[in-house]
């Protein structure tokens, strides 16, 4: 069998396709494989199928070419609804829905399509119709426009510099606030997990209001103080500033890492900055606070208290955060930062 390199290029494309349906895969690897001069019962043996499966498509690809390989028609009840309807359902899925809905649904786009064409359509065919064209209206996919920031990798390198190299002689701390964390607890116990079966978790529960924190890390350490906060403004985290500076040894300055959160960007705040010359702040650009370690401290906060957690009041949960994050300090080791502030390069 000769294969132009035209064909073998599409056979070679639809073989190594993720979106290549599995026969079609099939019937272009037997039609490679017999270009390459293989036997049917050589190929039927690697591909595991019978010699007569060999034997027919290799027949149909050497009297038709690549049309060879395609589905024949099938006998059956023939198309109820045309093409007229599919464009229609299609329009109704790429538009808009009317109203106060905010996404279609297969009855929302049957009715929309009933009052334009002479046919009426089921729901599931409009399903049907949906799948077969891998259009998903019920599906949203967000983006961030992220706003121009002239110094953005300036910025990265700055903090990135701060983690991997930090000047002698001075203290790097991370700062950042965690709020509106809710202390639930279940209405009835967890079961624990046993052989071959996962835990259980009771899914209602019962809330007893929430609680907010803000964390220091000192990010050569590793250690992390957090305390309770009532309210998340500028009065309450320059308060939080103030005790940090009488904590920490007088003779070191103090380099701080802060998103833009209000707090931190207030007024009040940056006067507080301006009237502690030994504090020096690296702003993380906006949308971009995960440069801040402070959430990897949150991150694991999370995981190991919070998602599971049963609380049984406010007191309980903070509770629980303070325990954990002293048995944490005493074997905490600093964060192995290896991003370098460097843009991305394509390989």
């Amino acid at each position: 069998m000769v294969i132009d390199e035209q064909t073998r290029g599409v056979l070679q494309w639809t073989v190594s396709s993720p979106k290549s349906q599995v026969r079609q895969v099939l019937r272009a690897r037997i039609v490679l494989a017999a270009g390459n001069g293989t036997g049917n019962a050589v190929i039927a043996r690697r591909l595991t199928v019978s010699v007569n499966t060999v034997r027919k498509w290799r027949g149909r690809f050497a009297e038709r070419g690549l049309d060879g390989l395609k589905d024949a028609a099938r006998s059956g009840r023939p198309r109820i609804y045309d093409d007229l309807v599919r464009v229609a359902v299609v329009a109704a899925a790429t538009s808009a829905p009317a109203g106060p809905a905010a996404s279609w649904t297969h009855a929302a786009i049957a009715d929309r399509v009933a009052g334009t064409v002479f046919a009426p359509i089921s729901a599931s065919q409009v399903g049907r119709i949906l799948a077969d064209l891998d259009l998903k209206p019920h599906k949203v996919t967000g983006w961030l426009t992220r706003r121009d920031t002239p110094d953005f990798w300036e910025r990265v390198t700055d903090i990135c510099g701060l983690y991997r190299d930090p000047p002698s002689g001075v203290i790097v701390l991370s700062i950042d606030e965690k709020t509106a964390i809710q202390a639930r607890e279940r209405r009835y116990p967890s079961q624990p997990p046993a052989p071959g079966r996962a835990a259980r978790r009771e899914f209602e529960y019962r809330r007893h209001g929430t609680a907010s924190i803000v964390a220091a890390l000192d990010v050569t350490t590793g250690q992390t103080l957090i305390e309770t906060i009532q309210r998340n403004n500028a009065a309450t985290f320059t308060a939080f500033l103030n005790r940090l500076d009488r904590l920490l040894p007088r003779d070191k300055d103090v380099h701080v890492v802060l998103d833009n959160g209000s707090s931190h960007t207030a007024k009040h705040t940056k006067e507080w900055l301006a009237a502690h010359p030994r504090w020096h702040v690296h702003w993380t650009p906006p949308h971009a606070s995960w440069l801040n370690q402070a959430e990897l401290v949150f991150s694991a906060l999370t995981r190991a208290v919070l998602r599971y957690g049963d609380f049984t009041s406010r007191d309980d949960l903070i509770g629980k955060m303070d325990t954990w994050m002293i048995q944490r300090n005493e074997h905490a080791r600093p964060f192995r930062w290896t991003y370098d502030g460097s843009p991305l390069k394509a390989n």
